[in-house]
């Protein structure tokens, strides 16, 4: 058997998991000084927990769980006669029959179900953050992974839009931290319910949504082209066309939408919201914020602003993050009225965007500062005590385990990225020195004291 993995998944290697833990930690960091507390949910739950918060298409990227090995078993007899008679059983039937949990399609939708089962415990208004894997069952492609992580921040129970300008801001720390040109593009779903008001077929608004939200991927005919499939008359989508025509700043656009959309009270109040974040946020550190019109977000629980982060640089295809307000998500489980709002950071597409721009640390490979090179039985046992002083001052170091060749140690040593390695011979050991040689400097090395190396290390 030639061992693989499946698609859409990746291993990684001890320098990819370095880079990636930099990620994790830079937004972790930045997460805890804005008040967030972390929250792990499990990677599998009931599959009723997540059905019907997507949308259609989400809903056919879950990942489904068979209930036991041979789950087949547990199909009953009448699901059994019809598939043996060769009749068809309706997927969603088949399905319930054989799966009832599901893996983890995102995080915020289980950080609902956390609340609600939680909310007696909780001080509202709840911030929490969480770093975990979910997975899709989508068509692999660059960017685009079956098991990936999201580094998620959300904010429950406030209705209050001061909580969208921190997260924007959050987003602006972040990527100024890790190096990175970005937009972060704004939009209102109230402005998209009141366009399809306008349109004459409210009722529509979801399939409008799910079509404009592909305009980027796909493109204008196309996204007209999968309205009509979806029931939406010509007439609805003449009247929409002013969406594509826009363009310009936000306050270029405001004027524009106002007079458009001036018969839906939504759509103003949506106009109104973004009005005060843009005045709110002020200006930014490095992030860049533009108005996007088109910008829809496919998945069904958004209920005001709506964001995605784009990468100003390289090629990756799409957004490196998302969010959005969502005012009853809980309500499906059961707690009414508690209004969120939340950001995701796609640490893949994130990662494979700083490598392709050069923006990872160059020393990151370099976890261990100091190699003692092992000559033998008796310098092992020696280095020993002195490892034990350099870690104790806080130094990464290791010792060879085997006594080979020097030149075969210095290659590990290169290898690893680890800048020192320390010499301990004979010599060394009577005048209680040892001999500290700077890799790739073309250095012989030189006699030190152990208190010596330590302030050499520690002082770069």
């Amino acid at each position: 058997m030639k061992p693989s993995i499946p698609k859409g998944t990746r291993d990684f290697g001890p320098q990819e998991m370095l880079r990636r833990k930099y990620i994790f930690s830079t937004i972790e960091q930045v997460f805890q000084r804005y008040g967030f507390l972390p929250l792990e949910t499990p990677a599998i739950e009931n599959l009723e927990t997540l059905t019907g918060k997507y949308g259609e298409e989400g809903d056919r990227l879950i990942f489904k769980i068979l209930n036991s090995g041979d789950a087949w078993k547990e199909v009953s007899p009448q699901v059994k006669e019809k598939l043996v008679r060769g009749e068809e059983v309706h997927p969603g039937k088949l399905a319930a029959e054989l799966s009832e949990k599901a893996l983890r399609y995102d995080l915020t939708v289980p950080f609902a179900r956390y609340v609600v089962m939680n909310q007696n415990e909780l001080a509202f208004p709840f911030k929490r953050y969480q770093i975990q894997p979910v997975w899709r069952a989508d068509r692999p492609q660059k960017g685009r992974y079956r098991e990936f992580y999201q580094c998620d921040a959300d904010m429950i129970g406030s209705t209050s839009l001061l909580n969208e300008v921190e997260l924007i801001a959050l987003f602006d720390e972040v990527f100024t931290a890790l190096g990175l040109s970005v937009v972060i593009k704004i939009n209102d779903r109230k402005v998209l319910s009141g366009i399809a008001e306008v349109s004459g077929q409210p009722e529509k608004v979801v399939d409008m949504v799910t079509a404009i939200d592909k305009l980027d991927k796909i493109g204008r005919e196309k996204v007209e082209e999968e309205m009509r499939t979806k029931g939406i008359s010509d007439d609805a989508i003449t009247r929409i066309a002013p969406l594509f025509a826009l363009s310009g700043s936000w306050n270029d656009q405001r004027p524009q939408l106002e007079r458009w959309l001036s018969s839906s009270t939504i759509a103003q109040q949506g106009l109104k919201d973004l009005a005060f974040t843009f005045e709110a946020v002020g200006s930014l550190k490095s992030a860049k914020l533009e108005f996007d019109p088109t910008l829809a977000r496919g998945l069904d629980y958004y209920t005001g602003a709506i964001f995605e982060v784009k990468s100003a640089e390289g090629t990756m295809p799409g957004s490196i993050c998302g969010g959005g307000r969502y005012d009853d998500l809980t309500g499906v489980f059961g707690l009414k009225g508690m209004s969120g709002v939340g950001i995701s950071f796609g640490a893949d597409r994130i990662y494979d965007v700083l490598l392709e721009t050069n923006k990872f640390p160059a020393d990151l490979g370099a976890s261990t500062k100091l190699l003692f090179a092992n000559f033998g039985e008796a310098e092992a046992l020696h280095c020993l005590k002195l490892l034990r002083q350099v870690r104790e001052a806080g130094i990464a170091a290791e010792l060879y385990p085997d006594a080979v060749k020097l030149p075969k140690q210095f290659t590990y040593a290169e290898k690893r990225s680890i800048p020192y390695v320390v010499i301990v011979g004979e010599t060394e050991m009577k005048e209680s020195k040892v001999t500290l040689k700077r890799m790739g400097a073309g250095e012989k090395g030189e006699l030190l004291s152990m208190e010596q190396v330590i302030e050499r290390i520690n002082n770069g």
